[in-house]
């Protein structure tokens, strides 16, 4: 079989999947031990044609697969992977480039230059910032936060990046009691410890309180990062940048925003005012496989001094050609050699939705959510956990009667839901209690939709309430 049949059958597959996006349940059909029987046998001892191995691997597959892609995925914050992402990491695996540095492909560092300006222009971040294409949020606070390490360290004489940590004057982190936990796993990761912070507390939106900040910065001496965030993962509230970053400043501190999510209410004209004042950060980790819809393996790590990035980033061998002036390296501003080239995906997403295509995509999640909690609000019992300011809602079911009948009746909501499969939502604890949480964060989530998710949210809790009720009888 020829290359241009093999890969004609695997698009194919894809848009079958796709097409099928609004006619089957937002669940899988195997649980992870049906998948592992699905793909399982013995080590191959022999060759088997490509097709067979192609319908073999979406026989197996594909019942396994969560609906991430669907209109009313809300279980985290999972973009749909955009058909133009999508298409253009199509042509990412098949030109089969490594994007490590401008020689081994002048595209894909030259897509990335492209890319990154572009990025810093639509989250108005300041144009000199340099940006690393990470695989995520994750990766992207564990870049950003590097560079701050190594700096901090440099300006009271220690060069972590030759010495390490050993006999490093001790670095003060600053962070909110939300914070994301991958933040603390970034801050294990770099040798400065999850535990070992100094945790701020926080409003019942999950953003920080100024005066407690205030405090904490007061007894600063020494190296200090301070990490915030945009877009709190169970509330989307964002925290008050104005006043935070010029008192973590004021005492030579690093700022680093986790803006995985949030960040994006930059490129809205109705909710930038959420964001005011960010760009006065030293450095911000964002996703581009969650708003920008781009698919998975994609975030950006962005900092303002380009030579802490690259300084905490650069791999040097004698084999590894140099950039030279005006030219762009990408393993420069990120933790990896060979990898993924990227920025094609980014590129064509922008490309193909314009700043403008951006900022209406974010307001049309955020006003689907505002229309379900607005609704589900309206119903006796239930109850919306947050101010709707993104695209995150925290539902509580049966909040009229005893915590622990309303916890219980929460939890039987959610399963309802999940087996029922006409939308996918997921649980989490939040002050003490048990709730749903929606995110809405998918382009195809439109006000029909979000009527869709209504009926049905409302249709299980009532089921499970009256259910819950005749029980106790």
């Amino acid at each position: 079989m020829g290359t241009k049949e093999l890969f004609s059958i695997a698009a194919g597959h894809a848009a079958r999947f796709r097409e099928k996006n609004d006619r089957r349940p937002h669940h899988p059909f195997h649980d992870y031990f049906a998948s592992v029987d699905a793909f399982a046998g013995p080590l191959p001892e022999q060759p088997s044609p490509m097709v067979d191995v192609l319908e073999q691997l979406v026989t197996a597959a594909e019942p396994g697969l969560h609906l991430t892609t669907g209109a009313r995925f809300f279980g985290w914050v999972i973009g749909g992977s955009h058909p133009m992402g999508v298409a253009a990491d199509f042509l990412t695996s098949a030109w089969g480039q490594n994007a490590g540095n401008h020689m081994v492909s002048p595209s894909a560092a030259a897509v990335e230059a492209v890319a990154a300006a572009w990025l810093l222009e639509l989250l108005g971040l300041p144009a000199s910032s340099s940006v690393g294409f990470v695989t995520g949020a994750t990766l992207a606070n564990f870049t950003c936060l590097a560079a701050a390490r190594g700096e901090v360290l440099l300006r009271a004489g220690w060069d972590a990046d030759a010495n390490g940590l050993f006999g490093a004057p001790p670095i003060t982190v600053l962070i909110g009691d939300d914070a994301h936990t991958t933040v603390f796993s970034a801050l294990q990761f770099l040798g400065l410890g999850h535990d070992r912070v100094v945790r701020i507390a926080t409003d019942d939106q999950g953003r920080i309180k100024p005066a407690a900040f205030e405090r904490a910065v007061a007894d600063i001496s020494g190296p200090c990062i301070a990490i915030l965030q945009a877009g709190q993962i169970n509330t989307g509230g964002c925290d008050d940048f104005g006043r935070l970053v010029p008192l973590a400043k004021s005492k030579g501190a690093w700022v680093h925003v986790d803006g995985a999510f949030g960040l994006w209410a930059q490129a809205s004209a109705r909710r930038c005012d959420l964001t005011a004042d960010v760009e006065q950060a030293d450095s911000w980790a964002t996703d581009g496989h969650k708003w920008l819809q781009t698919p998975y393996d994609c975030g950006y790590a962005i900092v303002r001094d380009e030579l802490a990035h690259r300084r905490a980033m650069t791999i040097a061998a004698s084999y590894l050609p140099l950039a030279s002036e005006g030219e762009r390296n990408s393993s420069d501003y990120v933790p990896e050699l060979s990898r993924r080239a990227r920025g094609f995906a980014t590129w064509a997403m922008i490309k193909h939705l314009g700043s403008s295509g951006v900022g209406a995509l974010v307001d049309q999640a955020c006003d689907a959510a505002k229309a379900v909690a607005s609704a589900l609000g309206e119903e006796p019992g239930i109850v919306i956990g947050n101010d709707v300011v993104l695209n995150q809602v925290i539902v509580r079911f049966g909040a009229d009667l005893p915590p622990e009948q309303g916890d219980e009746l929460t939890k039987r909501t959610i399963g309802a839901l999940q087996r029922e499969g006409v939308l996918f939502a997921s649980g989490a604890a939040w002050r003490g209690r048990h709730v749903m949480r929606l995110s809405v964060s998918n382009y195809q989530t439109d006000a029909d939709q979000a009527e869709r998710a209504i009926d049905a949210i409302l249709r299980a809790y009532r089921r499970e309430r009256r259910d819950a009720i005749v029980t106790e009888r």
